[in-house]
């Protein structure tokens, strides 16, 4: 590529030290969501819910709409027969199909008022103020609850408080509800494998903390973090979401020569192919087809919003105070400090991330980004996309230290959704070491098995035709200790 060296008079560097919130309108002639204007399904149902619920539930459209219509009459139902039942009200749920609608009732004879609503009775012990105030009293003694209770929550179709623990630690939670003093025989304890974590999302232009210090904006999210600008840090810096949680760790960043770094978030955070519009709502991420000299190109950043022009030119070579930063490209769309690292679109596709400018959002301006397909290249990263994960279009790899009896989900603890289509998975083990491999797919609530196999031979191979939905690869150590290698596609 050829860098010649262009001097560019009063450039700023547009990083922050303090926060700003600052509302603009969304992207010119862009929508929030991939459909637009699309029209309404039956019913006045969105078609997004309509596709969704099809595709996770494996229902037809109609199926789905008629679905949603149910439930609708369920809620109101439900409101009404609250408030006439009052403390012999125990609660209400959906069959599994959601075809039917019961309604727990405390006292015998108020069952033919809840028949007469068209719902089906079910005699209980105990109303719903009732349970919710055996809960209270876990809520209450929450901070003695040890480390192998994962939570609690109130069951209204077993008539009980749910209390979850560990596989082999139901002793404890059985003491953690004996501490707290709710009634014998009001909790259930149930062995579960959850580790709840809090979960946020990555999104392009969403503003983070370098060292609980500086401000940028997240540029796209990649597998595994975020790209933005390499002047807001440096390898090992540590960063933190608008919201002042822990977020991530600069593992790579350049500048000056070009501009450009990968945060590696942890497992709170998960990237999303969208970007903030400021509006009140995000814009897909499709891929990253460079767009040519000319074309219009929205940029989005934490302090100004969303601000979109032209693009002027291309490999240009700019002079910072900092040093020379070339391979950049021009456009006429202001930039203020703070919107350093945000995303630069063009339609769908995502274009760079803001490296700096000159003027202001006020009088206007110039400002330079460095090109994303660069940034993805130099650090062999996937960008995520909108239309799903990115287990679709590469394979991905990992060796994780293997304990026989003990089962890991890939990739990362997460699950990925995908459109319908072929998914193959390799798992290599050590001689000796028995793994099990098991992809699976989420139905209702749960995830059921739908291929499997083991490395009897040193490799597990799985091939399997699927049909759209959320999917997950579970390991799972059946004899010795090693490492293993997984590799898998879909799509």
């Amino acid at each position: 590529m050829d860098r010649r060296r262009m001097t560019a008079i009063g450039v700023l560097v547009a990083t922050a030290g303090a926060a700003a919130a600052v509302t603009l309108p969304s992207f010119a002639g862009e929508s929030a969501s991939p459909r637009g204007g699309a029209p309404a399904a039956s019913g006045g149902v969105a078609p997004e819910v309509v596709d969704a619920l099809s595709r996770d539930l494996s229902l037809s459209r109609e199926q789905a709409v008629q679905r949603l219509k149910r439930e609708r009459w369920a809620a109101g139902t439900v409101t009404r027969l609250r408030t006439a039942l009052g403390g012999d009200y125990g609660g209400s749920w959906l069959s599994a199909d959601g075809s039917q609608l019961m309604v727990a009732v405390a006292d015998p004879a108020q069952a033919d008022r809840v028949r007469a609503a068209g719902a089906v009775p079910k005699p209980v012990a105990r109303g719903v103020a009732e349970l919710d105030a055996i809960k209270s009293r876990l809520d209450s003694a929450g901070g003695k609850a040890s480390r192998d209770v994962s939570g609690w929550y109130v069951d209204v179709a077993t008539n009980s408080v749910v209390v979850l623990a560990q596989p082999g630690a139901e002793a404890a939670g059985r003491r953690f509800a004996e501490a707290s003093g709710v009634p014998a025989g009001s909790v259930r304890v149930t062995a579960a494998a959850e580790a709840p974590r809090p979960l946020f999302d990555v999104r392009g232009g969403d503003p983070y903390f370098i060292n609980n210090a500086g401000r940028c904006s997240v540029g796209f999210s990649v597998v595994g973090g975020f790209v933005t600008a390499g002047h807001c840090g440096q390898p090992g810096d540590r960063t933190t979401g608008a919201n002042r949680v822990a977020q991530g760790t600069f593992k790579a960043s350049s500048f000056p020569g070009d501009d450009w770094a990968f945060v590696e978030v942890n497992g709170d955070w998960t990237p999303q192919g969208v970007v903030n519009d400021f509006n009140g709502g995000t814009v897909p991420v499709s891929g990253s087809t460079e767009a040519p000299v000319g074309a219009s190109i929205c940029r989005s950043g934490s302090t100004t919003g969303t601000h979109c022009g032209v693009i002027q030119a291309k490999n240009a070579t700019v002079n910072y105070p900092e040093g020379t930063v070339t391979g950049l490209t021009r456009t006429n769309v202001c930039a203020e400090p703070g919107d350093s690292g945000g995303g630069w679109l063009s339609g769908d596709q995502a274009q760079g991330v803001t490296s700096g400018g000159s003027g202001d959002c006020t009088r206007g301006g110039v400002t330079f980004f460095q090109p994303v397909n660069e940034i993805l290249q130099r650090n062999n990263l996937t960008l995520v996309t909108a239309g799903g994960d990115p287990t679709r279009a590469a394979d991905l790899t990992g060796a994780v230290g293997l304990v026989a009896g003990r089962a890991q989900i890939q990739p990362d603890g997460r699950a990925f959704r995908i459109d319908d289509g072929n998914q193959e998975a390799c798992l290599a083990a050590p001689e000796g070491v028995l793994v099990g491999l098991e992809l699976q797919r989420l139905t209702g609530a749960a995830f059921r098995t739908v291929a499997s196999a083991d490395t009897s031979d040193g490799v597990a191979r799985l091939n399997a035709d699927t049909p759209a939905g959320v999917y997950r690869y579970r390991v799972a150590g059946l004899d010795g200790v090693g490492a293993y290698t997984l590799a898998f596609s879909a799509g």
